[in-house]
């Protein structure tokens, strides 16, 4: 083959902070992009993170072990921390945070053939510090259209807890109990206790933990999912 027959490789332009993008272009942009790049694409927006203080790193650390603590004593659900999740044409954010129920086991998400999450996650978390406004509006939207059931922002500097819960179409607060422990409503047994989130008191926070896995909620759902799998022809 000639120089002049030779297909040219096509060159992508790179993504830019702000401009307006569907799904599938920005996916195809962004896997072109430098590896070290991130990048989200929200409400057909394209968002250019800024960069992470150690707050929210050791705040994304606790968290991150408190869902791989749930996880792991309920058997069946899966999750990750920072990848990339296939909303819809109009978005593909990389939560801090997720967990998921697997559709095998009645769950609404899925794994496409690229080995990406596709869909809305049952749970997604953020830290958010520079990004309160964008967490909170935004991508609160973008979550919300898209279908995602839970969807908690630890917010930084003040410290607050913004959890919300899907009640039909929309977003609802969900609120702590008396005692000032949040309880995830999809998730039985996912108890939060934020004081000891921001004391970074790892005992305190797993004790809490391990008391909401102990209910007979918690109990009931993890019945629930090992007779799915059963079902799904996996080992309970």
């Amino acid at each position: 083959m000639s120089t002049v027959e030779r297909v040219k490789p096509k060159t992508l332009p790179p993504l830019k902070h702000g401009e307006h993008l569907d799904q599938p272009t920005f996916h195809e942009r962004y896997e072109a992009m430098p590896p070290e790049t991130r990048a989200e694409l929200v409400g057909g927006v394209v968002y250019m993170p800024s960069p992470m203080r150690r707050d929210h790193m050791d705040t994304s650390r606790l968290v991150a072990g408190w869902l791989d603590n749930y996880q792991r004593l309920t058997p069946g659900i899966g999750g990750g921390d920072g990848g990339t999740v296939k909303l819809d044409l109009g978005g593909e954010p990389q939560p801090d945070h997720i967990l998921v129920i697997p559709p095998e086991l009645g769950g609404q998400s899925g794994v496409d053939s690229d080995n990406y999450y596709i869909g809305a996650p049952e749970l997604v978390v953020e830290i958010a510090r520079s990004s309160r406004r964008f967490d909170l509006n935004k991508k609160k939207a973008d979550f919300e259209r898209a279908g995602v059931l839970e969807y908690l922002v630890v917010e930084l500097d003040p410290n607050r807890i913004h959890w919300f819960i899907r009640r039909g179409d929309r977003f609802e607060d969900l609120l702590p109990g008396p005692d000032g422990i949040y309880r995830s409503e999809i998730f039985p047994g996912l108890w939060l206790d934020a004081e000891a989130l921001y004391a970074q008191n790892r005992h305190r926070l797993y004790r809490v933990l391990r008391r909401g896995v102990r209910t007979p909620e918690d109990k009931a759902f993890v019945a629930k999912l090992a007779e799915a799998r059963v079902r799904a022809g996996e080992s309970p």
